[in-house]
């Protein structure tokens, strides 16, 4: 577990960092930071999207997965979360959110709100195959990987507090939650994940990251947390058919 608090750990100092930070920079540096953090998650889910021959597989995947978090409203629970984390530990600093209307929030003092930084912390953190296999190997006592997560999880985590403030710290429930989870669960694990269902899970994440991008460049507000079940479904599908 070594790997996993060291990811917390980063994560919450890069919070820290970014939010005391945050309130310094005058708004065009904060739109600025927005657009490169949107740049690179594009690049990097482009890049992941490649990852999969078996695209048509991981196509079925997100889409059949995108219905189910449709229809279990995934996105609504994780903002609603959001929400009454800042009710508890931030009353008055963020947004009040509707869950039925998102897009209605109304940042407070200039800042995006507390929920939404949450929900794109914990999709960025969350998302990808270097957690699934980090987690393997931290559970299995080599940590390596998740030391290198954590570094790269701890300067985004810089840039993403100064936009979106004490939000992104949050973000360590479900990384802890996660990342835990699979370590302890790590022995059950190895050898069933094979190189084409990494790959696949890969280029799902990848589709997610998109999406996460498009929200970042203020483009489209993708409901990234509807499509979470196709990073479990698209390693199956292979498992299954490929």
């Amino acid at each position: 577990m070594i790997g996993t608090l060291t990811n917390v750990g980063a994560v919450l100092a890069g919070s820290a960092i970014g939010a005391a930070a945050g309130s310094r920079f005058p708004d065009r540096f904060r739109e600025t930071i927005m657009a490169a953090l949107g740049l690179v998650t594009m690049t990097i889910g482009i890049r992941e999207t490649l990852a999969s021959d078996e695209f048509p597989l991981v196509l079925g995947a997100v889409l059949l997965g995108t219905v189910l978090g449709e229809a279990l409203r995934i996105e609504a629970g994780l903002e609603s979360f959001g929400a009454m984390l800042q009710r508890r530990f931030t009353p008055g600093d963020g947004i009040h959110i509707d869950v039925d209307a998102p897009e209605t929030a109304v940042p407070v003092r200039g800042r995006a709100g507390f929920a939404e930084g949450f929900v794109i912390a914990s999709l960025v953190f969350c998302v990808g195959p270097l957690l699934i296999v980090g987690s393997i190997e931290d559970g299995l006592g080599n940590p390596d990987l998740l030391l290198v997560k954590a570094a790269l999880d701890g300067f985004a985590s810089i840039a993403f507090a100064s936009v979106y403030g004490w939000g992104v710290a949050a973000s360590v429930i479900p990384i802890i939650l996660l990342q835990g989870g699979i370590a302890l669960g790590a022995g059950a694990l190895e050898g069933v994940l094979t190189e084409p269902m990494l790959a696949a899970l890969g280029t799902a994440g990848g589709i997610l990251l998109l999406g996460i991008a498009l929200r970042l460049l203020d483009l489209k507000k993708v409901r990234v947390a509807n499509m979470l079940p196709a990073i479990v479904l698209a390693p199956l599908f292979v498992r299954w058919w490929g």
